[in-house]
């Protein structure tokens, strides 16, 4: 609230590193694992789609998959094990070696040098990184599906056009700025929440991302129920 008063107290530089180093540095890793999960998807619902004579409704069972629930869900979870397990690491390093203390003597809130740039910068990214694993994930997909069903990519994209409405992009959307607080938040809470030494840096860290892929995969099932209320 401090900073929304005084938006001068913004620290850009940190949150553009943090963007360069949650965000464009999880690139591969994001896009490599969405491309496999659209392939392992289209595969396992092959032989089913196959019995059925229902070849081009892979798209639907791709795409409807991937934008709703797996997109933005195995993207948080990566970040939580990439990006948070590096927030809690670097937080409780620098407690261990008292360097918060230095900050608050000197006059540095650590919320504000620590916490507040690398949750606005995960709520900036993990949209972006989510749109990209949409592509990745339902390009996987299609290829799968060409080689397995032979169903071409002009046809895959022409039912995929007619599967997927805007809510439905916009349900597995909304989801990512929720995650991107949860796997900041709880990152940097293990961090400050080390008493000490090595061994407690390396409890907190496994800490934060167990809680945080707990409290995400949670979340999501929310949104679900939330969802099926709504109708959406």
């Amino acid at each position: 609230m401090r900073v929304l008063r005084e938006p001068h107290r913004i620290r850009w530089r940190a949150i553009l590193h943090n963007v360069q180093t949650a965000g464009v540095e999880a690139l591969p890793i994001t896009g490599l694992l969405s491309f496999l999960l659209g392939i392992v998807i289209a595969y396992q619902g092959a032989d089913q789609l196959q019995r059925f004579g229902a070849n081009i409704f892979v798209a639907d069972l791709v795409g409807i998959s991937m934008l709703r629930e797996l997109s933005p869900m195995m993207t948080a979870i990566i970040i939580a094990g990439r990006s948070g397990s590096a927030y809690t690491a670097q937080i409780g390093t620098m407690k261990v070696t008292e360097e918060i203390d230095a900050l608050r003597t000197i006059g540095v809130p650590p919320l504000e040098l620590l916490v507040l740039p690398k949750m606005i910068a995960l709520v900036i990214v993990m949209p972006l990184l989510t749109v990209y694993t949409d592509v990745t994930g339902v390009l996987g997909g299609m290829i799968m599906a060409q080689w397995k069903l032979g169903v071409d990519m002009r046809a895959f994209l022409d039912r995929l056009d007619d599967a997927i409405v805007l809510s439905t992009y916009w349900t597995g959307l909304v989801k990512a700025p929720v995650f991107a607080m949860i796997v900041a938040l709880v990152g940097c809470y293990r961090g400050f929440q080390v008493t000490g030494s090595a061994e407690s840096v390396g409890t907190q860290t496994t800490m934060s991302v167990v809680q945080a892929i707990f409290l995400v995969i949670v979340t999501d099932a929310m949104f679900s129920i939330v969802f099926l209320w709504l109708e959406l």
